[in-house]
């Protein structure tokens, strides 16, 4: 009875790791391994059904890299496995490998760790390795150099001399760590201090903007205080003659045009004359 949902899901990851490798059908190689899973169902069965069964996970997780659904990956796993604990070592490398890849390590903290503290995993001749990976690739990329520390400290996989390597390891990691974030904060004190730098030049040109349009505005007040009230509105009755009520195209209006231009000419050099002019302040 068991021996036939076997086969077909060896003949469905068969069909799934050419599609993935040959045809580069890389949806369908999805969905024969979805249905190869489905078939051995969620029970623990023999050896050779879970081997099939990380199988299609591995070509499965393969397959939504490579089109671009690396988020789903370990979703996609744990609907198979339902908890971090009981991923065969093979799925957590993989998964540990391509979140690190895609620079999101923050995914695997959680699951890593839970399948490190189970006590099944810990006698698996895979778990050392798995531990250098997960410290490597999860625990020092995200700056957890205690939770790093202590997950050696108490490893009893290896020996001093490894606990001795690991341990140097985590420690010039802190070092670059702190390296690399007091040139950040210097970096982000200089750009501070430009900004400032320009706001100010910014601001004193505001100022010295503002304070020459106020004099120029107190120049003006005090200028056209001064001016002859007729002659500012002929002024301005000959400027509106010219520019609006006069077409400039027709012939018969240049001659008057001259005209008009002439006198606004007049009007403009009795406005501005000596006699107006504000008297120079000592």
């Amino acid at each position: 009875m068991r021996s036939e949902p076997l086969a077909q899901a060896a003949s469905l990851l068969e069909e799934a790791t050419d599609l993935l490798v040959l045809h580069r059908d890389f949806a369908a190689a999805v969905e024969r391994c979805e249905a190869g899973c489905d078939s051995l169902g969620p029970a623990t069965g023999p050896e050779s059904s879970a081997e099939v069964k990380c199988s299609l996970c591995v070509v499965g997780i393969q397959a939504l890299a490579e089109m671009n659904r690396w988020r789903e990956v370990l979703s996609w796993v744990l609907q198979y496995y339902h908890v971090p604990e009981h991923l065969p070592p093979k799925v957590l490398e993989l998964c540990i490998l391509l979140y690190s890849k895609v620079r999101d390590p923050q995914v695997m903290l959680e699951v890593g760790s839970s399948w490190l503290r189970d006590q099944t995993n810990k006698s698996l001749p895979e778990y050392g390795s798995l531990l250098e990976l997960y410290l490597l690739h999860v625990l020092l990329p995200l700056g957890r150099f205690e939770g790093a520390e202590e997950l050696v400290r108490g490893c009893d996989v290896f020996d001093s001399q490894q606990q001795l390597a690991f341990l140097g390891t985590i420690c010039e990691s802190r070092c670059q760590w702190t390296q690399q974030e007091e040139m950040h904060l210097a970096a982000e004190e200089q750009q501070d201090a430009a900004t400032e730098t320009v706001l100010g030049a910014l601001s004193q040109k505001l100022l010295t903007m503002l304070t020459l349009l106020r004099r120029a505005l107190r120049s003006m007040s005090s200028h056209f205080h001064l001016f002859p009230y007729k002659k500012m509105l002929l002024a301005t009755f000959l400027l509106y003659l010219v520019v609006v009520r006069l077409d400039p195209a027709s012939p018969t209006s240049l001659p008057f045009i001259y005209k008009l231009v002439q006198l606004f000419r007049q009007a403009w050099a009795a406005v501005f004359s000596p006699i107006h002019r504000p008297p120079i302040q000592d």
